[in-house]
């Protein structure tokens, strides 16, 4: 049985009014209790949440967000994410949720370890929200999936904070900070996509980032570019080089696939009508901000 009395609760908070929304909260408490089995099991000793559901969950991104993405604070080759997936495994299970968790082989030789959530959607909707079956446009057969990554060799530069939670219990998470995450989205949004499909959630998280004013981790930024190849130069990147890498982008990207690809995960898309280039380096000239004096 599911303990209603915090699982509850945290459903009451979403407010669903159709299927797909209780959906998408069903996916968050099991990211939210994930976190929890993460948190018991020490795993925030060596590694840090970043990334969209971080910001979702502890700073109110107003999207949802899918995976669960985390990174070592210091490299560690002898990392083994398989030590934590127990206590995961076992947090679920007391909160009443019949979900597999297993490690995903690595098929190339990568920093990047995997594992997966999984479950069956209906099962666990008609259990949280008291639905009588059938449950329409969910089909019987369909497995709410949830991808774990840790980076088990990281960029240097980043900074961290801890952050705590009260729901389902009280426990603490250590995140990347808002300047090393907004980096790590920089990074993406430059260096990911070109091709293959470009996410327009990057594109949407770099708009909310300015929006709030902080601040680009630049040490940190450069640190991942020159990890993966993408910035060589002998000079550092100062806020006019990253404006003009920026700009580059903003001019060759597709903005009709970037707002296909954000819009599923937002609630209001009318927004999403000004993206185009322009718009894009005007918030941005107006709006980044780096560390003063670099």
């Amino acid at each position: 049985m599911i303990d209603r009395g915090p699982v509850q609760k945290m459903l009451e908070r979403y407010q669903c009014r159709n299927n797909d929304q209780r959906r998408d909260a069903l996916k968050e408490i099991v990211q939210e209790i994930a976190l929890v089995g993460l948190w018991r099991g020490g795993f925030f000793t060596h590694a840090a949440f970043l990334g969209g559901t971080a910001l979702r969950i502890f700073h109110e991104l107003d999207r949802f967000s899918e995976d669960l993405d985390f990174s070592l604070t210091k490299p560690d080759q002898a990392f083994d994410l398989d030590v934590y997936l127990p206590a995961l495994r076992d947090e679920l299970g007391a909160f009443g949720f019949d979900m597999a968790v297993t490690r995903r082989a690595k098929s190339t030789d990568s920093a990047i370890q995997s594992a997966f959530i999984k479950g069956g959607t209906l099962l666990h909707l008609i259990t949280i929200a008291s639905i009588n079956p059938p449950v329409p446009g969910v089909h019987a057969g369909e497995q709410l999936k949830i991808k774990l990554e840790v980076d088990t060799d990281p960029p240097d530069g980043a900074g961290f904070e801890a952050r705590f939670r009260q729901s389902p219990i009280p426990y603490s998470v250590r995140l990347y900070d808002q300047p090393s995450n907004f980096a790590g989205k920089i990074h993406a949004l430059l260096c990911r996509g070109w091709k293959q499909r470009v996410k327009g959630r990057d594109f949407y998280d770099y708009v909310w980032f300015l929006s709030r004013g902080v601040p680009v981790n630049l040490p940190h930024l450069e640190s991942r570019m020159r990890q993966t190849g993408h910035w060589t130069g002998l000079a550092s990147i100062d806020r006019d080089t990253l404006l003009g890498l920026l700009f580059d982008r903003f001019q060759a990207v597709d903005f009709a696939q970037v707002r296909a690809d954000v819009r599923p995960f937002i609630g209001d898309s009318r927004s999403l009508d000004l993206w185009g280039p322009e718009f894009f380096m005007a918030i941005t000239s107006d709006n980044l901000k780096v560390p003063q004096g670099v």
